[in-house]
C-alpha cells in the first residue's frame, strides 16, 4: 500500500509524534522512509542585521542549517536504529511548496504530520495543514 513514506520533521513535539507513527507504519508495511525538514528562509526583519555587521544574515543561515543538520542526523540515527531503510532531506523555500514538490519529485506515498493539540496557533497551524492536505499529490496523515 505505502511504499515510500515521507515525515515532515523540525525540532516541535508533534514532529516528534509524527516521525515515531511514520517508523512504525514504515516498519510494519516495510517502506522505505524519508525524513524532510523545510527550512524556512529568515524573516525578514533579519535583513536589519545586515546594517550591523553585512556578514550576520550569512552566519544565522549557516547557524540555523547546522541545527537542523543535526535535529536531522538525530532522527535518522534513531530510525537507523530500529533498521529502518530511512534517507533524510533538508530543503529551503516556502513550507508548503517546498514539501509538495519534493513529494511529487520523490513520488511519495504518505505525508505524515505531526498536528497540534488546541492552543493559541491552531489558526495559523491549521493554515497550512489544510494547504498540505489540499495540495499534496498523495495521502496526508495527521498525528496527534
Amino acid at each position: 500500500m505505502f511504499h515510500k513514506i515521507v515525515v515532515a520533521y523540525n525540532e516541535s513535539p508533534e514532529a516528534k509524534r509524527a516521525l515515531a507513527s511514520g517508523m512504525e507504519l514504515a516498519e510494519s508495511l516495510s517502506a522505505r522512509l524519508h525524513i524532510v525538514t523545510v527550512m524556512a528562509d529568515l524573516p525578514v526583519y533579519a535583513a536589519y542585521a545586515a546594517a550591523a555587521d553585512s556578514s550576520l544574515p550569512n552566519i544565522l543561515h549557516e547557524d540555523r542549517r547546522a541545527f537542523y543538520q543535526t535535529l536531522q542526523e538525530d532522527a535518522t540515527t534513531l530510525a537507523k536504529d530500529h533498521s529502518l531503510a530511512v534517507t533524510s532531506h533538508l530543503i529551503e523555500g516556502h513550507q508548503v511548496e517546498s514539501l509538495v514538490h519534493f513529494l511529487r519529485e520523490q513520488k511519495s506515498d504518505l505525508l505524515v504530520v505531526g498536528l497540534h493539540r488546541r492552543d493559541l496557533y491552531i489558526a495559523r497551524l491549521w493554515s497550512t495543514v489544510y494547504e498540505l492536505a489540499q495540495e499534496a499529490p498523495c495521502s496526508v496523515l495527521g498525528v496527534h
